[in-house]
């Protein structure tokens, strides 16, 4: 269903049984992939898919031009994935040459106003509540939580199971299964009732108390702490978490 108000230009592909309403505009190198919905007055501009069993609010902004001045019109795209919520205001800008694109996972929920831009990756599962938002080549893994009027600076990351709390800004890498809150961003323990929601078992959440203590409230250094926490604690979260913070190249929120 195609509104008879909706500007699609030729070259969209748009599955049979999605839907389009009144006053969406949807440019010609889009495609909108099956039971997908775009309420009404959406704007899906450039090379943007979105996937399957999507539903978009009044008032989104997809794949429109990256915020950043070193862009000259360069062809890069916006990919969004299935089963995605994204409510009014929500703007999610296309890449830039620095990587071609910017790209959101499935069974995402993106709430008012929240902003992903350019070059960003967001896993599968993540909550932005109202006006969270990402800045240029942020990644945010899977389960993560970014409460209302967070801001994430560019190039951050922030892992999975984590917790970003409201108002908190965000200059540093936030680790999985933590929590962080404060201006600037401050650890405050693990993500327990996030962690215990999501199935983990007694044995593991107290396994990663143990690591965040080694790593963030003893008096070793980040080193040998890490090469305390390999020789003593074992698991797959673990693994992760070690692995998160060697790969940190901002540095770790703490």
């Amino acid at each position: 269903m195609i509104h008879p108000t909706a500007v699609v230009e030729e070259g969209a592909q748009i599955a049979g049984d999605a839907r389009i309403g009144p006053y969406c505009v949807v440019g010609g190198k889009a495609v909108i992939g099956s039971k997908t919905r775009l309420i009404s007055h959406v704007s899906v501009d450039g090379a943007t898919t979105v996937g399957r069993s999507c539903t978009v609010h009044p008032f989104v902004s997809l794949g429109g031009p990256p915020q950043d001045i070193t862009y000259r019109g360069e062809e890069t795209t916006c990919i969004v994935g299935d089963n995605n919520v994204i409510r009014e205001y929500v703007t999610i800008n296309r890449g830039t040459k620095a990587s071609g694109c910017t790209r959101v996972g499935s069974n995402n929920f993106i709430m008012a106003y929240s902003h992903i831009a350019h070059d960003c990756v967001v896993g599968d599962n993540v909550i932005m509540a109202n006006c969270a938002t990402l800045g240029g080549h942020v990644h945010v893994d899977d389960f993560a939580i970014l409460s209302g009027l967070c801001a994430i600076h560019q190039f951050c990351r922030v892992g999975k199971y984590a917790f970003v709390s409201g108002l908190t800004g965000v200059p540093k890498d936030v680790p999985p299964f933590v929590m962080a809150a404060g201006n600037r961003a401050t650890l405050y323990g693990l993500n327990v009732v996030g962690l215990e929601r999501r199935g983990f078992s007694k044995e593991e959440i107290a396994t990663l108390k143990k690591a965040y203590r080694l790593l963030f409230r003893s008096s070793l250094s980040l080193e040998a702490s890490l090469e305390t926490i390999e020789k003593q604690l074992k698991g797959e979260h673990i693994r992760e978490l070690v692995a998160f913070v060697r790969a940190s190249e901002r540095g770790i929120c703490r």
